[in-house]
């Protein structure tokens, strides 16, 4: 055997040894160009140069001539994916951002330590363990905030309304990130679930919380993967597979590297894989939110009701580099089971890709080698994401707000207002507050609400010219429903705050008009033919 073996090398080494060599020689001039760079600009260069830094970026500008999506990560961005694929993590449960050089609370999970203490969205975080925060970066907090389980960290806050800042001392402890935010029955018979992202746990979250809507008589489901920027490919695959039969194809991926030539099928019927179904996408639906999507749509499972997704179709491999560092690589293409890429094109910069989302939906227009159909023989057109089976424009929470509205929404201005209201009987913060607005479950947004807003808008430097006054009118029905959005999550929970938008949400009231569609639809793909066809 050894023999055998040394002559197929000595032969193998003759017919490609010369091509290999080849291609190592030039790979490693490319590497004497680089270092021979570096070595130069650090004891050449007339100002200070961080070797990491220079090494981070340079892969990165190799990476950016590659594709929208291959990217290089520091050890923080590395860390930071991570906790999201795992969904998982130490310390209070809050995200922070810098604000005017003030550490502040953008977000809470329900349920964590920051929620049971009090600590609300727009918190400024003015001391960490005694020492002054302002002026610190989010990863100095970071680092003082999140410790073992079970350690403690005094926080002290500074709050509108208060005129003392507020101390807390908070125990850190797991903190898991839920990806299914919001689950519920809208009426007797239809249930809701939002599957806001992708992460190792969101498979078990959305069987438990369907299990639980089960038990409440659910008879149909919408889907809401708006918004959803995609996640694990495995995860992608369990999610289809909870709504088809099993066999079905779910995707396939092509690519370079070995094993990313896989065709993955649903190993078992999916335990809602005959309830009618429709599912909300919008243009910020993308990748792994795709992938179910576009198997439910092909399988002709359910209806697709919203936007035309982003369109990302390309497979990230994640590899660890050195010092923690991370390389997002694409190492493969993924394809709907009628053979669709769902991957746009993208210009030489990016620039037209990567702003997709912020521009207005067209018309597509379709190449016909891009022509695939459904099991039933629906016709569906790959290479520009999924278009809905019924497209109603919705990019902010399901409205189409004017560009006013969408300023709005882009400073905050609602979750800004939140900030002026406590619950009635929430005791977590003990010290009174001035001018402060009490509210309870079940409020109406009224016209005294409706001018206090607009006095925010006032004091905050919005004009109110002919123009502005006409947006404002257009969007008194979507103005009114984020400002209630916005005091349900700052107070009550998740789920009163979608479970209240639902009632007015555009898109989720117009899928609910079309659930005698999605039965049909459900009893086709249970023909013989259809059934054929996806063995096939």
């Amino acid at each position: 055997m050894a023999v055998a073996v040394v002559i197929a090398s000595a032969l193998l080494g003759g017919l490609f040894g010369g091509r290999v060599l080849a291609g190592q020689d030039s790979l490693s001039q490319h590497y004497e160009a680089f270092t021979k760079a570096l070595a130069a600009i650090e004891t050449t260069y007339v100002g200070e140069a961080d070797s990491e830094q220079l090494v981070y970026r340079a892969v990165g500008g190799m990476l950016q001539t590659l594709d929208p999506h291959s990217s290089f990560m520091d050890p923080r961005s590395y860390a930071q994916l991570r906790e999201r694929q795992e969904g998982r993590y130490y310390g209070l449960g809050i995200t922070i951002n810098v604000i005017d050089r003030a550490i502040t609370v953008m977000n809470l999970f329900e349920g964590s330590p920051a929620y049971r203490k009090g600590i609300r969205r727009g918190d400024v975080i003015a001391r960490i363990a005694g020492e002054n925060a302002i002026g610190k970066t989010s990863d100095e907090a970071v680092k003082l905030l999140r410790g073992p389980k079970g350690s403690t960290v005094e926080v002290s806050l500074r709050r509108r309304g208060y005129d003392q800042l507020i101390d807390l001392e908070v125990e850190r402890d797991e903190i898991t990130i839920p990806t299914v935010q919001g689950a519920f029955m809208i009426d007797e018979a239809i249930g809701y679930v939002r599957l806001r992202d992708f992460s190792e746990t969101s498979s078990r979250e959305l069987q438990a919380a369907l299990h639980e809507l089960d038990e409440l008589g659910m008879e149909k489901l919408v889907l809401d993967l708006r918004d959803n920027p995609g996640g694990p490919l495995d995860q992608a695959i369990r999610v289809s597979n909870e709504f088809l039969p099993r066999g079905d194809l779910i995707v396939y991926t092509r690519g370079r590297v070995q094993n990313s030539d896989q065709d993955y099928h649903a190993r078992e019927d999916g335990d809602h894989n005959d309830i009618p179904l429709v599912v909300l996408v919008n243009r910020n639906s993308a990748s792994a939110s795709e992938i179910v999507s576009g198997a439910i749509q092909d399988h002709d499972r359910g209806l697709i009701v919203g936007e035309t997704t982003f369109g990302k179709a390309l497979v990230q491999s994640i590899y660890r580099v050195s010092q923690d560092a991370g390389l997002a690589l694409t190492t493969a293409q993924y394809y709907t089971p009628s053979g669709r890429i769902i991957q746009r094109p993208w210009d030489d910069t990016f620039d037209e890709y990567l702003t997709y989302s912020m521009r207005e939906q067209k018309a597509a227009e379709h190449a016909m080698s891009e022509r695939r159909f459904t099991d039933g023989g629906r016709e569906v057109f790959g290479g520009g994401g999924i278009e809905p089976d019924h497209f109603l424009a919705g990019p902010v929470e399901g409205f189409d707000p004017t560009a006013v509205g969408r300023l709005l929404t882009a400073r905050s201005e609602f979750a800004i207002f939140a900030e002026g209201f406590s619950a009635e009987g929430d005791t977590r913060i003990q010290e009174v507050a001035q001018g402060r607005q009490l509210v309870s479950r079940g409020f109406v947004v009224d016209d005294a609400m409706m001018a206090e807003f607009r006095s925010q808008l006032e004091s905050r430097g919005l004009t109110f010219d002919e123009e502005v006054e006409e947006a404002l009118g257009v969007d008194e029905t979507f103005i009114r429903a984020m400002m209630h959005y916005e005091i349900d999550l700052a107070l009550f929970s998740l789920d009163e705050a979608r479970q209240n938008l639902a009632a007015t949400d555009p898109q989720v009231q117009y899928a609910l008009t079309l659930f005698p569609e999605a039965e049909r639809l459900l009893n086709v793909s249970r023909q013989p033919g259809a059934v054929a066809a996806r063995r096939e």
